[in-house]
């Protein structure tokens, strides 16, 4: 072997070495994430699988690549991460830019528990604008985030006719159009109004996870961005549009 050819094979072996230290980093990142958001049910990440504080583990990254759909229906905790979430005022999400609308399915049940009934157990009431309690998740705080959203959108009464008649929160069952488990389930989702909001599905009807679609939004984006403050994603934000979700998914807003 020439010397040239000696060293164009160290510098692809030095370069494959960089992409791989390069991933690795990045898995490190988002489980570090996961880390920080969930303290006390996340407690450390060690040889690619998360530990939970019950002993538990759970791999993070299975190291498949996969189609979007394969994304939505098989997704590990890594692959939660896959798309950032960006705080965009207006802008308009790009084809098949749907973050925090990827669930790694066994980690939602870890955490916030894997059958109705145990969900149920954790339900905390929160009192909406319009004086109905919905069922929230009491886990890591995600009831006391939306008493603070609340309690910020009693200052605005011009978003009122955006805020009554809630979609609701707690409910155990599959997302539409799927046999994917609706983050409802988990008691971590508020729907708003539903007579002022886009879905996608509404909106388009008969078209699938991988067509083009056209947005639309109603929601003012003064007012979602009153739930970010408190580690609620909006559906708003994704190409699936579904502006009257919030979620409560803290990892996405982690410093």
């Amino acid at each position: 072997m020439s010397r040239f050819a000696v060293l164009l094979l160290a510098g692809c072996l030095l370069a494959g070495c960089e992409q791989d230290r390069s991933r690795d980093s990045e898995t490190e990142r988002r489980a570090e994430a996961f880390i920080r958001a969930y303290p006390g049910i996340i407690v450390g990440y060690q040889r690619g699988r998360l530990i939970f504080a019950d002993g538990g583990d759970l791999v993070f990254d299975d190291g498949r690549t996969k189609s979007f759909p394969e994304l939505l229906d098989d997704a590990d905790p890594e692959d939660m991460l896959s798309i950032p979430y960006r705080r965009v005022p207006g802008a308009i999400p790009g084809y098949l830019s749907d973050p925090g609308r990827i669930r790694c399915y066994a980690l939602m049940r870890k955490i916030y528990g894997d059958s109705a009934e145990a969900v149920s157990a954790n339900l905390d009431a929160v009192e909406w604008l319009d004086g109905r309690r919905l069922g929230i998740s009491r886990i890591n705080g995600a009831a006391e985030h939306l008493r603070a959203v609340v309690a910020e959108l009693r200052q605005h009464p011009e978003w009122r006719e955006y805020l009554d008649n809630p979609g609701g929160t707690y409910n155990w069952r599959s997302i539409a159009g799927s046999a994917r488990q609706s983050a409802h389930s988990y008691a971590v989702a508020v729907d708003i109004a539903e007579n002022r909001s886009n879905y996608w599905r509404w909106d388009h009807p008969g078209a699938g996870e991988l067509d083009r679609i056209g947005y639309r939004n109603r929601i003012p984006l003064e007012l979602v961005a009153v739930f970010e403050r408190h580690g609620f994603i909006w559906g708003g934000n994704w190409y699936h549009y579904d502006t009257m979700h919030f979620e409560y998914r803290p990892e996405f807003f982690v410093k």
